[in-house]
């Protein structure tokens, strides 16, 4: 049990995550660590490669006794997703993450901790800086905008690697081999504004929701976890029958992929109406606690006056589409796998809602192990712009990654987790997409995921298990160690053969 962080870094991996820490890397804005990266590999004398989208390929000659094994590929993303609490101070552009430990688990103090992507470059940094671990070739490689888009891994050019084997580091529970993920796909949906002069006699209230768990949106999907956007639809759509308001403006969520935590919608009412729109909101907050007692019961829904000036509000038309857009839009569980029990066969989260000049946007994700399912919640968004009189674009798009039965990589992984720890290890899929994927679309390699326990990703309240995130290190170098062994694992391996344990 460690206490403190100094005691916790002496380990070389947390080491090398208390560094990455330090260094800005959101999605998209990946310079700064991309270069940090190249300068690491040019003081420990490695061969680097970064290209154009900013990835990274560090390549590292393999230990005496190791060189006719395969060559591995040891692959994961060097981007995180910044999120904080509402009232923290924190500037991601400037102050590294604020590290704290508490018993097990590592924390970034009211923020995102960046754990998959941390861990994913603590590993990497650890094996290429080590002279001491025994391994066959490898070729690192560090992705841009894992955690959004997937643009680097989209754009990486595979014709200087010859790496066969891929382990992925971007999975986080450990004990359990990822072998499947879903595909996925993203859309903004749009709302032109047409705008009214606001009536100088109302006074400005906002509703706010908030005190959600949130999550990434493909692991949690299925948790019952309430998306604050969703929730301010039903408000507004109550409100709208009861009694007469002007909506001004719409806000809510950080990023496509996570469920969003908060969400607020600035009304224009008469002053002797806000007694009544109080009311009306605690109902909803009752509401909202007991259908959510279970999954969200820090959730709230609160009234507040405001002193800014609102000079314009949206039409009655433009009222009416956008909460037929905030009830209709698909959000949750679409499908369960009738074959695998417990896999979320495909899913569509509403993550983001914001108001511009001309138009609202909502931002969607929509993911499925079936491409077929993904068009029909395609279709039923392009539907439904056409009957509101809006539109709907669609972007970045990644494909599903397939189940491989007959995987070497993953029997001998599971050969040396039974003899480490005496069990046998699970095979599991996630309703969530990996970079093996788009891998696996350039190249046919065989690839693998793991990871340590990584706790509520995407959200301030991330966090890391420490013990953990030291045996998965200690886990891949006997794999690494034991590499030479995959050549005698056959097309039928002797090991585990059970089909994955399907997961949402």
């Amino acid at each position: 049990m460690f206490s403190r962080l100094h005691e916790l870094t002496q380990f070389t991996v947390f080491h090398y995550f208390a560094e990455v820490s330090k260094i800005r890397r959101r999605s998209g804005q990946e310079k700064e660590i991309s270069d940090f990266l190249v300068q690491f590999a040019k003081d420990h004398h490695l061969e680097v490669i970064q290209d154009q989208a900013l990835n990274i390929t560090i390549k590292k000659q393999a230990t005496s006794g190791y060189e006719q094994a395969p060559t591995v590929i040891i692959q994961g993303p060097m981007d995180m997703i910044e999120d904080k609490n509402e009232d923290a101070e924190h500037d991601f552009a400037k102050d590294p993450l604020q590290l704290r430990i508490e018993g097990d688990m590592l924390y970034a103090t009211e923020t995102t901790l960046g754990a998959n992507s941390g861990i994913a470059l603590a590993y990497s940094l650890s094996l290429l800086s080590s002279n001491r671990i025994p391994h066959p070739n490898l070729e690192v490689i560090l992705t841009t905008e894992g955690r959004l888009t997937m643009k680097g891994a989209r754009e990486l050019d595979i014709s200087h690697l010859n790496g066969t084997i891929l382990i992925n580091l971007d999975s986080d529970e450990f004990g359990k081999l990822l072998v499947s993920g879903s595909g996925g796909i993203a859309s903004t949906f749009t709302v032109p504004i047409i705008w009214n002069e606001a009536a100088k006699n109302k006074i400005l209230c906002r509703i706010h929701i908030g005190g959600l768990k949130g999550g990434h949106s493909g692991l949690c999907i299925n948790q019952g976890r309430g998306n604050s956007i969703k929730l301010l639809g039903r408000i507004l759509q109550r409100l709208s029958a009861k009694m007469d308001f002007s909506l001004a403006g719409l806000a809510g969520g950080t990023k496509d992929t996570s469920i969003p935590r908060e969400a607020e919608a600035f009304v224009l009412i008469q002053a002797e109406k806000i007694g009544q729109l109080e009311a009306e909101v605690e109902q909803w907050n009752q509401i909202f606690k007991n259908e959510l007692r279970h999954s969200d019961g820090q959730v709230f829904a609160q009234v507040t006056k405001e002193e800014e000036v609102f000079l314009k509000v949206f039409s009655k038309e433009t009222t009416e589409k956008l909460i037929a857009a905030l009830l209709l839009l698909p959000s949750g569980v679409e499908n369960m796998s009738l074959d695998f029990p417990g896999l979320v066969e495909s899913s569509a989260s509403l993550g983001v809602v914001n108001t511009y000049a001309t138009a609202i946007t909502f931002e969607s994700f929509i993911r499925s192990s079936e491409k077929s399912l993904k068009d029909k919640m395609i279709n039923e968004m392009k539907i439904l712009a056409n009957v509101l009189g809006s539109e709907v674009t669609f972007g970045y798009d990644y494909p599903e990654w397939p189940y491989n039965p007959d995987s070497k990589i993953k029997s001998l992984f599971e050969m040396v987790y039974k003899e480490k720890y005496g069990e046998n290890i699970e095979s599991i899929a996630i309703h969530a997409g990996l970079e093996c994927g788009l891998f696996l679309e350039k190249m046919d390699f065989d690839a693998i995921s793991i990871g340590p326990d990584v706790y509520n990703s995407h959200t301030p309240n991330e966090h890391l298990s420490i013990s953990s995130t030291l045996k998965t290190w200690e886990y891949l170098l006997a794999v690494l160690k034991e590499i030479h062994a995959i050549e005698l694992i056959g097309p039928q391996s002797k090991f585990n053969t059970d089909p994955p344990l399907w997961i949402g």
